[in-house]
C-alpha cells in the first residue's frame, strides 16, 4: 500500500507538472475569471478523458494541420512551428507507448495534450490555441475519428461479403428449403441464400460511403461559433486532413452531430442484418433443423449440459443489435432540443458512437468468421427442401405453361392434388398418375419432370433466381461489384 501511495503521489506531481491544477488552486485553463476549484462531483461529471483519450491520435493530427497553417500564414513564427510540432509528435510516442499520465482535472485529450506541449515547449505551446476554440477542435476530433471508424468498417463489410461470396459459390447448386414465416415454401439453393446477404452487406458499404462522403468537410476554423478574425486558411487546413473542403457556416461546424448520428443510423441497419444472419444460423445450427455445424471455435458448451454445443458467437452478434439501436437513440435524443450552437450535452457523443463502432466491427469481424468455419449438412437440407410439398407450385406452373390453364385455375387443382397426397401420406411426386388425372385429365406423366427439387431450383433461371446457374454468374458479378479492387469509401 505504502509503495502504491508513492507511486500515486509520484503521478500527481507529474500531472501537476504538467500544467494540471491542483485541487485548492484556481483551475489554470479558465485563467482568471474563476477563483476557486472545482467541486468533485463537478469535476466527475464535466470530465471526459475517461472515453476521449481514444481521440487522441485525431488530435494530434488535426492539431499539427493546424499549426502548420498558423505558420503559412505568419500567424506563428517557424521556430515555435517546429517547436510545437516536434513536441506533438513527442506527446504522440508518449501515448502510444503507454507513458502519458491523463489527468481528469484537465478534463479531455485536449487539455492534457495542451497541458504536456506546455511542459515540454514552454511558452510556445500557448500560440498553438490560436485561432481556435475546443469547440471547432473537438468537433474536429470526432468527425475524423468517425471517417476513420468507417473505413474500419467498411474492410470489415468487405471481407465478410468475400466470405460470403466464396461460400456461395461453393454451394451454388447445394438445395435447401426456403422459407416464408419460417414456413417451407419453395426450394432454393443455399448459394442463393448466402447471396441474399452480399447484396444486404453491399447496400450497408453504399450507406457508409454516402456519410462519409457527406460529412467530409472539416469544421476547423469555426473557432467558437462565429469564425476567426486571424488570417487563416481553412481551406488549406481542410486539405491537409484528407477533407474536401470547409464548413460553409462557422454555427453549423461547431453544433453539427449529422454525421454522427448517420453513422449510427447506418451502422443500425447493417447491425440488424447481422443479426437476422445470426438468427438463422443460430436457427440451423440447432437439432431439428441440423442445416449446418460450426466447430468449438465459434461455439461453447454448457455448464450442465456435456452434449450441449451453443453457437454463443452468432447470439452474442444478435444482441450487439440493441446495443447500437440504443447508441443511435441515446445521441438522437441528447441533440432533439439543442438550440444552437454548442452545449456540453454534445459531450455525450462520445461514448455511444465509439460503442456503435466497437460493438459493429466486433459482430462484423465474427460473422466472417462464422460465415467461414459454418460445415453445411447438404443431405439434410435437401431432404428438408423435397418434404411439405414445396414443389406445389412448380406444379401450378406446370400445368400453366404445358395445358394453357389459367394460374387460378392451376392453384385451385394443384391444392386437390396436395389435399390427395396429404389423404395418401404421399409426396406429390409418388401420386400414381391415374390419381392425378382423375382430378385434371390433362395431366401426362410429363408432369414427374417437374417435380423434383432438382428441377424446381433450376426452373427458376430469370434474373435474380435461384437457379445454380445463376448463382455462378451472381458470384462472377458480386466478385466485381464488390471484389475487385478496394473501392474508395468516397
Amino acid at each position: 500500500m505504502i509503495g502504491n501511495r508513492k507511486v500515486k503521489a509520484s503521478r500527481e506531481r507529474r500531472t501537476v507538472a504538467a500544467g494540471a491544477p491542483s485541487s485548492k488552486s484556481s483551475n489554470a485553463m479558465w485563467g482568471g475569471r474563476f477563483t476557486l476549484g472545482p467541486a468533485e462531483i463537478m469535476e466527475r461529471i464535466n470530465a471526459s478523458i475517461g472515453f476521449d483519450r481514444r481521440m487522441y491520435r485525431q488530435d494530434i493530427r488535426g492539431s499539427i494541420a493546424h499549426c502548420e497553417m498558423l505558420v503559412k500564414q505568419g500567424i506563428v513564427s517557424a521556430a515555435d512551428g517546429r517547436k510545437i510540432i516536434a513536441g506533438l509528435r513527442r506527446i504522440e510516442g508518449e501515448i502510444e507507448a503507454g507513458n502519458f499520465t491523463f489527468s481528469t482535472r484537465l478534463e479531455d485529450i485536449h487539455m492534457n495534450v495542451e497541458a504536456r506541449l506546455s511542459q515540454l515547449i514552454g511558452d510556445a505551446a500557448g500560440r498553438l490555441h490560436t485561432a481556435r476554440s475546443r469547440n471547432d477542435q473537438v468537433a474536429l476530433d470526432v468527425r475524423l475519428w468517425v471517417r476513420d471508424a468507417i473505413d474500419r468498417v467498411e474492410g470489415l463489410l468487405r471481407d465478410l461479403q468475400a466470405a460470403l461470396i466464396d461460400r456461395a459459390e461453393e454451394h451454388a447448386a447445394t438445395i435447401m428449403p426456403g422459407f416464408t414465416h419460417l414456413q417451407t415454401a419453395q426450394p432454393v439453393t443455399f448459394g442463393h441464400h448466402l447471396m441474399a446477404y452480399v447484396e444486404m452487406f453491399g447496400r450497408d458499404r453504399s450507406r457508409f460511403a454516402d456519410c462519409r462522403r457527406r460529412m467530409n468537410e472539416s469544421p476547423l476554423g469555426a473557432a467558437a461559433l462565429a469564425g476567426s478574425p486571424h488570417p487563416i486558411d481553412n481551406h488549406d487546413t481542410a486539405k491537409a486532413l484528407g477533407f474536401d473542403r470547409p464548413m460553409a457556416n462557422s454555427l453549423d461546424a461547431v453544433s453539427d452531430r449529422d454525421y454522427a448520428l448517420e453513422f449510427m443510423a447506418a451502422a443500425t441497419i447493417c447491425a440488424v442484418h447481422v443479426s437476422r444472419l445470426s438468427e438463422e444460423i443460430i436457427i440451423w445450427c440447432s437439432a431439428p433443423f441440423r442445416f449446418i455445424a460450426l466447430s468449438d471455435a465459434f461455439t461453447t458448451g454448457s455448464s450442465i449440459m456435456p452434449q450441449k454445443r451453443n453457437p454463443d458467437a452468432a447470439e452474442l452478434a444478435r444482441a450487439k443489435t440493441g446495443r447500437i439501436l440504443g447508441d443511435f437513440t441515446a445521441l438522437a435524443v441528447v441533440m432533439k432540443g439543442l438550440p444552437l450552437t454548442y452545449g456540453k450535452d454534445m459531450q455525450e457523443d462520445k461514448e455511444p458512437i465509439f460503442d456503435a463502432a466497437d460493438s459493429l466491427e466486433l459482430s462484423l469481424a465474427a460473422m466472417a468468421g462464422m460465415v467461414r468455419d459454418l460445415k453445411a449438412n447438404d443431405e439434410r437440407m435437401r431432404a428438408v427442401a423435397a418434404a411439405d410439398y414445396s414443389t406445389a407450385t412448380d406444379l401450378a406452373d406446370w400445368l400453366v405453361r404445358s395445358l394453357g390453364l389459367p394460374f387460378r385455375q392451376a392453384h385451385h387443382v394443384t391444392g386437390r392434388l396436395v389435399a390427395l397426397a396429404v389423404s395418401k401420406g404421399a409426396d406429390l411426386g409418388a401420386l400414381p398418375l391415374e390419381d392425378m388425372q382423375a382430378i385434371e385429365p390433362a395431366i401426362t406423366k410429363d408432369v414427374y419432370r417437374a417435380l423434383t427439387v432438382e428441377a424446381s431450383v433450376a426452373a427458376r433461371a430469370n434474373f435474380g433466381g435461384t437457379a445454380p446457374r445463376n448463382v455462378k454468374k451472381a458470384v462472377a458479378a458480386a466478385r466485381r461489384r464488390f471484389l475487385s479492387e478496394r473501392k474508395s469509401p468516397t
